[in-house]
């Protein structure tokens, strides 16, 4: 896939959102259609249909023994308990950069299956920023309480081995990307993409800053969706 910076808007929402895919070349277009809030009714989702989209982040063997998280208009509360200490969630569109344009979009779904170092240490930071978002901060108000609760330390240190799986097919991603490819995510503390040797002629590895979590989310393609059909053709030139 060409490394161009279109692509990589898409890739870092995981999301991500992250996530997450999405972003730094579009977010200087101001001209975005999404530039407030929308009814919180639009952000959620029935519970069962959460707890499905969730759950197709990863492959059954680890989704079905895992915690799920849904959305309410207070924040995040868990649905289901698990036993493996993966943690499957549905990410809104607050998960990207608070410059990006699809940041209010209330269409994006960024299902995400934690393994445990990531369910303790990467998704609180989007816990918090859920709850701010809630609670009607703005945009700079919750960028600046989050980092000054890492600053701080009231947010829990980046884990090594904290990485999700991103393989559910009816993620949406953007109303350009949409579905885009499953993936892997591995996050990393400050910026990290050189020593991964992302982004470079026939990597696999993509790379995407997030300055406001002070973290490298690293992004690896895989071949097939959580329910085992193909993902879209990879092109590494």
């Amino acid at each position: 896939m060409p490394h161009s910076m279109t692509v990589v808007t898409s890739r870092a929402f995981g999301f991500a959102l992250m996530l997450t895919a999405l972003c730094q070349a579009a977010a200087q277009n101001n001209n975005t259609p999404y530039p407030a809030m929308a009814p919180l009714a639009q952000y959620m989702m029935d519970r069962d249909a959460e707890i499905a989209l969730a759950r197709s982040a990863a492959p059954p063997s680890i989704s079905n023994d895992a915690e799920v998280m849904v959305l309410g208009p207070q924040g995040y509360t868990t649905a289901v308990k698990g036993t493996n200490g993966f943690l499957c969630i549905v990410e809104r569109g607050w998960a990207a950069p608070s410059d990006n344009p699809d940041f209010w979009n209330p269409k994006l779904r960024g299902p995400l299956c934690l393994n445990p170092a990531a369910a303790r240490s990467f998704e609180p930071i989007y816990l918090m920023r859920t709850k701010l978002v809630l609670a009607g901060n703005s945009k700079k108000q919750m960028v600046d309480e989050t980092v000054a609760a890492l600053d701080k330390k009231q947010l829990p240190a980046l884990e090594p081995g904290a990485m999700c799986y991103m393989l559910a097919k009816h993620q949406y991603l953007g109303d350009g990307p949409k579905s885009w490819h499953p993936h892997l995510m591995f996050f990393v503390s400050g910026d990290a993409g050189k020593s991964w040797g992302a982004d470079l002629p026939g990597s696999p590895v993509m790379a995407a800053n997030f300055p406001e979590e002070k973290a490298t989310i690293l992004m690896v393609l895989v071949d097939a969706w959580s329910d085992g059909t193909p993902g879209p053709a990879v092109d590494m030139n």
